[in-house]
């Protein structure tokens, strides 16, 4: 199925002159509450999506700003969001990436996921089956035990009835382990548990173009992601998210389901 790897990750690395475009960055639109989106964004989806339809131009494209309510995925599919952290962007935080996900429509599954972080110039990828690579070395999630880690908070900022939720998961989170963090970029945080950098990230309401790229990488990395409820996903629709290492996912799981059920 992927049969321009070198090619893809060329033409993500490539959105670096957009992003760092000024004239892109100045132009701000409000989409909704603390949801942001600028010229770079549009910008980016728009020559991401004219470049693959390129290579493959019968696949579908799914990108965080369009249209997708006529995506069935029974299509290969593009899982895009242009700048995961928009407002980090926007802030110069310096912890934003370009997310993307290939779904095999024949097959179900994700099957090829990309993070580019353009600040750093990591880029992480993941075909299936053929394990999870940063900058082209191989990379795995870390051995440490709860007690040992560094849990990733998402706080759902566009749902700010969870605000609480998250707080009272990330305060028992942080009780029970090393410390807690917040990059704000879902897409970054998966892959840094791939790498081994932490251990474990949560948050309560994702869209696919967050996680569907990051979804593939941890797997082949090692990790584990599923819903709240210990759920596998596919990467494919809004879903709350919990992803760790694998051996400290049953700690998170029970921590986050005392907390949504009111224990």
């Amino acid at each position: 199925m992927i049969t321009e790897l070198s090619r893809i990750i060329d033409i993500i690395r490539q959105t670096d002159a957009i992003i760092f475009n000024p004239e892109y960055l100045n132009q701000i639109s409000v989409k909704g509450p603390a949801d942001y989106v600028t010229q770079a964004d549009k910008k980016v989806q728009e020559y991401l999506q004219n470049s693959f339809q390129a290579l493959y131009p019968d696949f579908a494209f799914m990108g965080e700003e369009k249209d997708n309510s006529d995506l069935d995925f029974q299509k290969n599919t593009w899982i895009i969001d242009p700048i995961d952290g928009t407002a980090n962007l926007i802030h110069d935080y310096q912890l934003s990436t370009v997310s993307v996900g290939l779904w095999n429509g024949e097959r179900q599954q994700m099957e090829l996921g990309v993070v580019y972080q353009p600040f750093t110039h990591e880029l992480f990828h993941a075909v299936r089956g053929q394990g999870a690579y940063r900058n082209d070395s191989p990379i795995h999630v870390s051995s440490r035990r709860f007690d040992e880690s560094i849990i990733a908070i998402g706080t759902s900022p566009y749902h700010k009835e969870y605000a609480q939720e998250a707080m009272r998961i990330s305060t028992d989170m942080l009780l029970g382990c090393s410390d807690i963090r917040r990059f704000g970029s879902a897409a970054l945080d998966i892959s840094h548990i791939a790498c081994g950098r932490t251990e474990g990230f949560f948050e309560r309401i994702l869209s696919p173009w967050d996680y569907a790229a990051g979804l593939l990488i941890l797997q082949e990395a090692g990790g584990c992601i599923t819903d709240y409820a210990g759920n596998s996903l596919t990467g494919t629709a809004v879903s709350s998210v919990c992803c760790s290492n694998g051996l400290i996912h049953q700690e998170m799981l029970d921590i986050i389901r005392r907390t949504v059920d009111g224990e």
